[in-house]
């Protein structure tokens, strides 16, 4: 399946994984590569020497395209997406922050840069200053989407721009991503989907838990890590919701970013006083952050059902199964094409049908005409 993406990218596929910390590792970012789509580095819980040694693994592992992310308002993330630079990373996706100076850099070794995006303003606004394409995220999505669903999102910001699309939140079979591609995107960013699957650093309490719950087993709120976010329901979830930055959480996100600094090598006084003199607002988003970090982290790599909390899309719904990541590539391009076909086959027997519907109904006032000439 050839699209804008695939040849924008040179990948052969064009399904992406989502950048998620502690699941896009280097294995991971690698099965995803070596199956013919691009696998994303999430660089978010590293530092600087270890984003690096992440992507010399990956290099090691996969010789296809791969990219690497940098959420931009996280501490240390410029300093990651430097790095990236520095290792000519074919591709970089950053998001929640101006990354004018990646596309930059990156151009000047023929790099490409994509901006995740959720509103039309963010969209248009990459575009102007030379991003190569889009990770735009709908409503359905985990963590991070906005109020628009991807249904609606998609079709309007892709009347705004001209670069290609990867359509992200919904989407976890052949019919989201032919789904996608009817509605003006260029490919699909996966997460959900390929956060079960066999080569997934994801701990098997959740990978089981994502095959048994449904559509409706999910919370969106701005009070688990400040934004609005998409995680799996559960006790944990619901209680982080109900209690957003009470004074307890607020207490307790002081020695979160305690260990979030000690994590990611970082002097924790100068971290501290750099979250302080930056203001209340975003001091108050860091708070956020610290806590949820150490949610998703013990979900993730400890499998804590008790105190984790993981982010996941409405998108579980449709898992049933934990196959390999090349399994879920295949079969999702596979039934995607199958897709196309029919609503190809389909539009030409419509075709086809209208002109033979139009000579039957002349003929048929003809016919009376016919008779009164006898």
């Amino acid at each position: 399946m050839k699209t804008r993406l695939t040849e924008l990218l040179g990948i052969k596929h064009p399904i992406v994984l989502s950048g998620m910390s502690w699941i896009s590792v280097p294995k991971m970012v690698a099965a995803v590569s070596n199956a013919g789509g691009l696998g994303i580095l999430a660089t978010g819980p590293f530092d600087a020497e270890q984003t690096r040694q992440a992507i010399r693994e990956i290099k090691s592992l996969t010789d296809k395209p791969f990219g690497a992310n940098a959420t931009l308002l996280f501490p240390g993330a410029a300093d990651n997406a430097r790095v990236a630079l520095e290792e000519k990373v074919p591709v970089i996706n950053f998001s929640l922050g101006k990354g004018d100076w990646i596309v930059k850099a990156a151009h000047e070794y023929g790099g490409k840069v994509i901006a995740t995006v959720v509103n039309h303003k963010h969209a248009k606004r990459a575009q102007d200053y030379g991003c190569d394409g889009l990770l735009v995220t709908g409503y359905e999505a985990a963590a991070h989407g906005e109020e628009a669903t991807t249904f609606c999102l998609i079709p309007s910001i892709a009347s705004a721009v001209d670069i290609p699309i990867i359509a992200a939140g919904g989407i976890g079979d052949g019919r989201g991503l032919a789904a996608a591609i009817a509605l003006g995107a260029e490919g699909a960013a996966m997460g959900t989907r390929l956060m079960t699957t066999q080569e997934s650093p994801l701990h098997d309490n959740y990978k089981k838990l994502s095959i048994e719950k449904g559509t409706y087993d999910t919370l969106y709120s701005n009070r688990f890590d400040g934004l609005g976010c998409r995680v799996l329901d559960t006790k944990a979830a619901r209680n982080a919701v109900r209690q957003g930055l009470n004074i307890r959480k607020l207490l307790e996100a002081l020695p979160n970013s305690v260990d979030i600094a000690k994590q990611m090598h970082l002097p924790y006084f100068k971290l501290f006083i750099g979250v302080m003199l930056s203001g209340w607002k975003n001091a108050r988003q860091l708070a956020y952050m610290a806590n949820a970090f150490k949610a998703i982290r013990v979900a993730t790599e400890d499998g804590d059902v008790k105190e984790g909390v993981l982010p996941v899309g409405q998108v579980m719904g449709l898992i049933k199964d934990n196959p390999t990541v090349k399994e879920v590539i295949e079969r999702t391009v596979k039934e995607a094409e199958e897709v196309a076909r029919n609503l190809a086959i389909k539009a030409k027997i419509e075709i086809a049908a209208k002109p033979a519907a139009a000579k039957a109904k002349t003929t048929r006032k003809a016919a009376p005409k016919a008779k009164e000439k006898k």
